[in-house]
């Protein structure tokens, strides 16, 4: 027998965030950062309350990609709040510990749960994601049935020493997401370095260009959302 399916319902904007689309030209600091210089990203004008939750993957204290989530916080559009999750304090994910779940595990998945939407700043260790980060998107997955990532929009960034912008680490957990079902913002590509250009010796972001370019990328992430 023939698989048959069942047409998506029409668009309708009824209820939803409204949205103005402008062309956005990246400075050329920051263009050397993603690898191009000109594309059309949506500016943010009106919308709802939108809860965003921000992962690091790192747990250095003076951590670039740290300093990253909290630099969001400071350039979210008005009726965005952007709440920063601690992944450090999660056990080592063990199938066997699923029957009784850890409440740091729990608790991180009612987080992300209650979410519109996802930002995720990754460290490149040895050119991969850290395992800290992999833990706890193990346990986000986990149990079987309760995947926190299926349809939740995700923008994915990295900050490193060097102009690589841990494209590497980037892609390895573009992957993992797209197998978790997450909506996965493909434009625009965060690859953010050198570090210090961008963030002073306190993590403060210093840079206007890369404030700009997190500004509009929050604003596709938003129209993702809700």
């Amino acid at each position: 027998m023939l698989a048959t399916s069942v047409p998506p319902p029409p668009f309708t904007n009824a209820g939803k965030k409204r949205f103005d689309s402008c062309c956005f030209v990246i400075p050329t600091k920051a263009a050397r950062a993603i690898g191009y210089a000109h594309f059309s990203l949506p500016l943010v004008t009106n919308f709802e309350h939108m809860n965003i939750v921000a992962i690091s993957g790192s747990l250095r204290e003076k951590s670039s990609n740290t300093a990253l989530v909290h630099a969001l916080q400071s350039v979210a559009p008005e009726g965005m709040t952007i709440s920063i999750v601690d992944i450090g304090n999660l056990p080592l994910f063990n199938q066997d510990d699923e029957a009784v779940f850890p409440a740091a595990a729990q608790k991180l998945k009612d987080a992300v749960a209650a979410a519109d939407g996802l930002f995720i700043a990754t460290p490149e260790y040895n050119r991969s994601i850290s395992g800290v980060l992999k833990n706890a998107i193990d346990w986000l997955s986990r149990p079987y049935g309760k995947n926190s990532f299926v349809r939740k929009p995700v923008l994915v960034a990295g900050v490193s020493g060097g102009k690589i912008g841990t494209a590497v680490a980037q892609s390895h957990l573009r992957q993992i997401l797209l197998y978790l079902d997450a909506d996965i913002i493909g434009q625009p590509e965060l690859y953010l370095g050198p570090a210090h250009e961008i963030f002073d010796a306190e993590g403060n972001i210093t840079d206007d260009s890369t404030k700009a370019l997190l500004t509009k990328a929050l604003g596709v992430l938003a129209s993702r959302g809700g």
